[in-house]
């Protein structure tokens, strides 16, 4: 994964805006020759900005600019219509402007510090040969019904996304929006992930504005062969694109990854039909009853990556439309998630054994029904102290000792729980919250991580696996039999 190429938080037309606000300010400051030409200019560049921002939708992150602007705004101009009008100019004492000039550049400032902790995301350049192509299939099993309903007849429905190897793109290809096939999908679904977290919907209102480098229903690669897959389940009320850098980057090197929305669990879930399903997850407040609903949450979400599985193999053999038949190779399959994804993906590996490998993004255990299975697990953490989760460790190490295969404990220092997602890319750094690794370590280190031990697991490449892992932090090597 390529580093992200820094770049402003504030798009060219916020940046005139801001540029003009400032210089509106600061005109008192210049000269008494330049004072109106410098104001007649920093009042016209912010005026048109202004305007055309609210033309192309403003940002609230704009809004403390546009008040401070407004603030100086009386103070700047009056000079110069008392001069049009024959009349004395008066100006305050310097040490009486100074203050208002620095409570106006204060709050012009809270602009871009909003925008750069608040950002719209920049997603990084996949760092693969391929391209990346994406495709969103609706699914319903007939075999199961939904229990989350009380509607006779209503089956277990999933959306799957599917990032895979694509063909190169023609320059000016439209780039898949993230969060959603359209725009009012994604402003759903970010509304609907700010409400799950207890946030104000306009804090990541910059979310739904970003576009990744995926494209819709892209040309397959060429060549003919077979690309292993990876499935993916997020965590509690988390959706199907929460991991789209790390989707994009797998695919990049030749993988298809297929990632799910678990209705009635992910935040909104957005049918083709146009309904959308919120979140029926919500904290009891009581410890056990809330374990008790994990654990039935994982079990029903182990059950959808069954399904997902058997339709993927539909959909290579033609049984099922889509672009990737034939092109799926289903004997090679690794199933991956984070947070109770995670706990999902190891339970749907030992109850599934056409799950070839496991990888758990820094997620709790929930398979009540512990047994030996033969996939390796990597299992990516933060760090975890006995202080911070005393269950966390004991239970993580006590599901590896049951794999029969060669499983691998990986501690990335500086992480936290969302450095495993997209959070660094749009999140405030803060590290309690997405880790002290920024906005561009975090994500490319899971991905490289995750690559490592696909390459080796399911590509059967050649290397020192345990070498590779450890080159990015604390690893733990679980052997079959010894730490049992």
């Amino acid at each position: 994964m390529n580093e992200i190429i820094t770049r402003s938080p504030l798009s060219p037309l916020e940046g005139l805006a801001l540029l003009g606000a400032v210089a509106l300010v600061g005109a008192r400051w210049f000269p008494p020759a330049a004072r109106p030409r410098v104001t007649l200019a920093a009042g016209a560049v912010f005026a048109l900005s202004a305007v055309a921002l609210g033309v192309a939708g403003i940002r609230w992150q704009m809004l403390p600019v546009l008040a401070g602007a407004a603030l100086a705004l009386p103070f700047a101009v009056s000079p110069l219509l008392r001069r049009r009008a024959g009349r004395p100019v008066r100006r305050a004492r310097w040490w009486w402007a100074l203050p208002g000039s620095v409570a106006c550049v204060a709050l012009i400032a809270a602009g871009p510090a909003a925008a750069w902790a608040f950002p719209v995301p920049v997603f990084p350049e996949p760092s693969g040969h391929f391209a990346v192509g994406t495709h969103v299939v609706q699914w319903t099993d007939p075999h199961r019904p939904e229990t989350a309903t009380a509607e006779h007849g209503d089956r277990r429905t999933v959306v799957v996304q599917l990032w895979y190897p694509a063909r190169k793109n023609p320059a000016g290809a439209q780039r898949a929006r993230y969060l959603g096939r359209t725009e009012h999908e994604a402003r759903t679904v970010s509304d609907a992930l700010a409400r799950y977290a207890g946030l104000p919907g306009f804090l990541v209102d910059g979310v739904p504005r970003a576009h990744t480098h995926a494209v819709f229903d892209a040309p397959v690669a060429g060549g003919g062969g077979r690309f292993p897959v990876v499935l993916f389940s997020p965590g509690l009320g988390g959706v199907r694109t929460q991991n789209t850098a790390w989707a994009e980057e797998l695919a990049s090197h030749g993988y298809v990854v297929a990632a799910l929305d678990h209705p009635y669990d992910s935040a909104a879930v957005v049918l083709t039909d146009g309904r959308t399903i919120d979140t029926k997850i919500a904290s009891t407040g009581d410890d056990g009853k809330d374990d008790e609903l994990a654990v039935e949450t994982t079990r029903i979400r182990a059950a959808d990556l069954g399904f997902v599985l058997t339709q993927l193999e539909r959909l290579d053999r033609g049984e099922v439309a889509g672009p990737l038949t034939g092109r799926l190779d289903t004997g090679r399959v690794a199933v991956t998630g984070h947070s109770l994804g995670g706990g999902a993906a190891l339970q749907a590996a030992r109850q599934d054994l056409r799950f070839d490998a496991v990888i758990n993004l820094d997620g709790y255990p929930r398979d009540p029904d512990l047994r030996p299975f033969p996939q390796p697990v990597l299992a990516l953490t933060q760090a975890v102290t006995p202080e911070t989760d005393p269950r966390y460790l004991p239970r993580l190490t006590e599901v590896l000792a049951f794999s029969t295969a060669t499983s691998y404990r990986l501690t990335l220092p500086g992480t936290a729980h969302l450095t495993f997602m997209d959070g660094p890319l749009y999140l405030p750094p803060v590290p309690s919250m997405v880790g002290s690794l920024g906005r561009t370590e975090g994500p490319r280190t899971v991905a490289a991580a995750t690559l490592a031990f696909l390459d080796s697991t399911l590509r059967h490449e050649p290397g020192d696996l345990a070498g590779a892992l450890s080159a990015h932090g604390d690893l733990s090597v679980h052997r079959p039999g010894v730490n049992r």
